[in-house]
C-alpha cells in the first residue's frame, strides 16, 4: 500500500505586531484517504465562484471599478448598495477563491470610492459636495453603513498589508474616536455617537427628513423597478415619513467598532482597543439599567430615552418602530437593535470576557418570559411600543443566540437555539447535511448566472442595487463546513470561525489548490476537520490558523492514534499526491490577541 506523509510544522504565539511566528519541529504522520465527494464538491464550488464573479465583474463594471449605474443617495439604492453588489467577494478569496476574485474586488472598492466621491446630491443638503468625503460616507445610519463595508471590513482576511487598507483603517476609526475634526461623531463624557447619522462630516443633529432618506428626485415607474416595490417618487418619501427621530446613539451605531477592531488588529495600539471597549461598556451599563433590553435611544444628555419623548423602545429602528408601507398600506416592523449585538461579539474577540454576552444571553430570556398563548399555541414578542410587548410570533426569539453560541460552546447557549441544520450536522444527525449543503451553493450560482445573463437593464436603466440579486458569490457552505464559522452576510462584520487556511508556497490566505477541509465536530475543547488533497499527482501544503484572526490557540493534535503538543496559534500540514487525514485539534479559545497578520509575516 502506498503511504502518505504528511507534516505538521508548529509554531509559536503571535507577538502584537505584524510578524510570523517561529516554526517548531516538524511532525510526520502518515494517512492514505481518497477523495470523498464533498471534497471534490469543495474545489468546484471555489472554481465555479470565481468563474461567475469574473463574469458578473465584466458585465456589471467598467475598467475603472465603477459600477455601471445611474448613482444616487438613498437608503433604497444608495452608495451601499453599489459595493454591496461584491459582498462575499473578501471571504471568497479568503477561502481559496483565484487571486482574480482579490483583484477584481479592490478594484471595485477603488472604482467606488471614486465614483460616490465624484456623485453628489443637487436636493439633499449634506451630500451636494459628494456622497463620500475621505473614502467614507458623510453621514447615514449603520444598517446602511455596515452594508457599504463589507469589502473593506473583510479585505484584512488576504490583504492586510496593503498600504491603502491600512491607511483607511486607521482614518476610518478615527471618525468616531475625535481624531478628525471633521467628524466629531463621538461624546467621550456620555460616551455615545451623536447620531444615527453619523459618517466623515460628523453627525446629523437634527430631526431627518424623507428627503434626507430617499434622496433627490428620480425617475420611477418604467424607467427602474425599485427593490421595495415603489411605484412613484412619492413613495419613496412616504416610505421614509416616519423616519424622523434619529439624534442620539441607537444599538446599530455599535457596527461602527469593527472600524477600531480592525484597526487594533493592524498591530495592536492599545487606543483602538480602549475605545471598543469604553464604548461597549457604556452599552452593557444601558442594558442593565433599562431592566435587561438595551435601549433604542440615548439622548444627547447621555440619558436614555430622552431624544425620543422619555421612550426607551423610541426612535427610529426602536423596539416600537412600526410604520405603514405606502404601496402596500400594511404595518411592517422596523426594529434593527438586533445589530448592536456585533459591538459585544467585537469586545469579547478582543477579550474573551464573558460579560459581554452575557448582557444580550439575558435579554433573549428576558424578551421570551413575556411569551403568551394565542389560540392554544404559545408566542413570543419580537417588538415593544406604548402598550408593551407586541408583534407575537409562534417562535422563541433567537436573536443573537447563534452568534452566543458559536463562540461560547457552551450546553446552556445551545439550547436557546431551536432548529439549526448546521448545529444538528456537527452533532452527528444529518450525515449528508455536507454534500447537501455544497450542491445548493453550486446550484445557486447557476441561477444567478443565468438571470445575470438574461438582464436586459442598460446602466442608464439601472439603479446601484440591482445586480445584487445576481451577485453569484456563494461561500456559506464553506464557511460552515470548511472554516466552522458563521457567514458575516451583508452587514459589515468581521468573520468568526474555528479555523483558516493559508497557502505557504504561494504566500496567500486561503486553502492551496487541490486541498479541501471540513469541520464535522466543534466542541469547547476543539475541533475535528478533515484535510484532504484532491490531486493524485502534486503535494500540497496547507497551514492551519487557530481562529479567524489566530485569536485561539491550538494545544495539542492527535491523527492516526498520535497526540502532539502544540503551543501556537499555526501548524502546517504537508499532504501527499492524493492523501487525507482527520485531525483532532485540541484549543484554547480567545486565548490570544487577534490579529490581521498572516502566518509569514509581511
Amino acid at each position: 500500500m502506498r503511504h502518505c506523509i504528511a507534516t505538521l510544522v508548529l509554531a509559536s504565539l503571535f507577538v502584537p505586531t505584524l510578524r510570523a511566528d517561529a516554526p517548531l519541529k516538524p511532525l510526520a504522520i502518515t494517512t492514505p484517504l481518497s477523495p470523498p465527494t464533498w471534497a471534490l464538491l469543495q474545489r468546484q464550488l471555489l472554481h465555479a465562484n470565481a468563474a461567475a464573479c469574473r463574469e458578473f465583474y465584466a458585465k456589471y463594471f467598467d475598467e475603472r471599478g465603477w459600477l455601471l449605474c445611474v448613482e444616487r443617495w438613498g437608503g433604497d439604492d444608495g452608495p451601499d448598495d453599489a459595493i454591496e453588489n461584491c459582498t462575499d467577494w473578501p471571504i471568497l478569496h479568503a477561502l481559496g477563491g483565484h487571486d482574480d476574485v482579490l483583484k477584481l474586488y479592490k478594484k471595485a472598492w477603488e472604482g467606488h470610492l471614486r465614483q460616490f466621491t465624484l456623485a453628489k446630491t443637487k436636493d439633499v443638503p449634506f451630500a451636494r459636495d459628494g456622497m463620500y468625503y475621505k473614502e467614507f460616507p458623510v453621514m447615514f445610519d449603520w444598517l446602511h453603513n455596515g452594508e457599504g463595508l463589507v469589502v473593506f471590513n473583510l479585505q484584512g482576511l488576504s490583504d492586510p498589508y496593503d498600504r491603502k487598507f491600512q491607511q483607511r483603517v486607521r482614518r476610518y476609526a478615527g471618525f468616531y474616536m475625535n481624531e478628525d475634526p471633521d467628524a466629531p461623531n463621538y461624546d467621550a463624557k456620555h460616551k455615545i455617537i451623536k447620531s444615527m447619522f453619523n459618517g466623515s462630516r460628523g453627525p446629523l443633529l437634527r430631526k431627518a427628513t424623507g428627503l434626507d432618506w430617499a434622496g433627490d428626485p428620480f425617475e420611477v415607474g418604467n424607467r427602474f423597478k425599485l427593490g421595495h416595490g415603489e411605484r412613484t417618487y412619492q413613495e419613496c418619501l412616504d416610505h421614509f415619513k416616519d423616519y424622523n427621530d434619529i439624534v442620539g446613539d441607537h444599538p446599530s451605531n455599535l457596527l461602527a467598532t469593527v472600524l477600531s477592531t480592525n484597526a487594533y488588529m493592524l498591530a495592536h495600539e492599545p487606543k483602538y482597543k480602549a475605545w471598543v471597549l469604553e464604548y461597549v461598556d457604556a452599552w452593557l451599563e444601558r442594558i442593565k439599567a433599562n431592566d435587561g433590553i438595551i435601549p433604542t435611544n440615548i439622548g444627547l444628555d447621555g440619558k436614555i430615552g430622552s431624544a425620543a419623548g422619555g421612550k426607551w423602545y423610541g426612535g427610529v429602528y426602536g423596539w416600537g418602530f412600526s410604520v405603514i408601507v405606502p404601496q402596500t398600506g400594511k404595518l411592517a416592523h422596523r426594529n434593527t437593535s438586533f445589530l448592536g449585538l456585533n459591538g459585544f461579539l467585537n469586545a469579547y474577540l478582543l477579550t474573551g470576557n464573558d460579560k459581554y454576552l452575557d448582557g444580550w444571553r439575558k435579554q433573549i430570556d428576558k424578551i421570551n418570559a413575556n411569551k403568551k398563548t394565542i389560540d392554544g399555541q404559545t408566542h413570543y414578542p419580537a417588538m415593544y411600543g406604548d402598550k408593551g410587548w407586541y408583534d407575537y410570533k409562534p417562535q422563541a426569539y433567537q436573536v443573537g443566540a447563534l452568534e452566543i453560541f458559536a463562540l461560547t460552546l457552551k450546553a446552556e447557549d445551545r439550547k436557546r437555539i431551536v432548529g439549526n441544520a448546521w448545529l444538528d450536522y456537527l452533532e452527528g444527525k444529518n450525515a449528508a447535511y455536507a454534500e447537501q449543503l455544497l450542491r445548493g451553493d453550486l446550484e445557486r450560482i447557476r441561477q444567478r448566472v443565468d438571470g445575470m445573463r438574461k438582464d436586459t437593464t442598460t446602466p442608464d436603466t439601472r439603479l446601484a442595487d440591482d445586480p445584487l440579486r445576481f451577485n453569484p458569490a456563494n461561500v456559506d457552505s464553506l464557511i460552515e463546513l470548511a472554516m466552522g464559522g458563521l457567514p458575516p452576510k451583508n452587514r459589515g462584520k468581521l468573520l468568526f470561525c474555528q479555523l483558516r487556511y493559508f497557502d505557504p508556497a504561494k504566500r496567500r490566505a486561503g486553502m492551496p489548490d487541490d486541498v479541501s477541509a471540513l469541520i464535522d465536530k466543534i466542541t469547547p475543547d476543539g475541533v475535528e476537520v478533515t484535510l484532504v488533497n484532491t490531486n493524485p499527482v502534486d503535494g500540497r501544503t496547507v497551514t492551519l490558523q487557530a481562529g479567524g484572526y489566530g485569536e485561539h490557540q491550538f494545544v495539542e493534535v492527535t491523527t492516526a492514534g498520535k497526540t502532539t503538543a502544540i503551543n501556537g496559534a499555526h501548524l502546517t500540514v504537508r499532504l501527499e499526491p492524493g492523501c487525507g487525514s482527520k485531525l483532532t485539534l485540541k484549543m484554547r479559545r480567545f486565548a490570544n490577541q487577534p490579529t490581521l497578520a498572516q502566518p509569514w509575516g509581511n
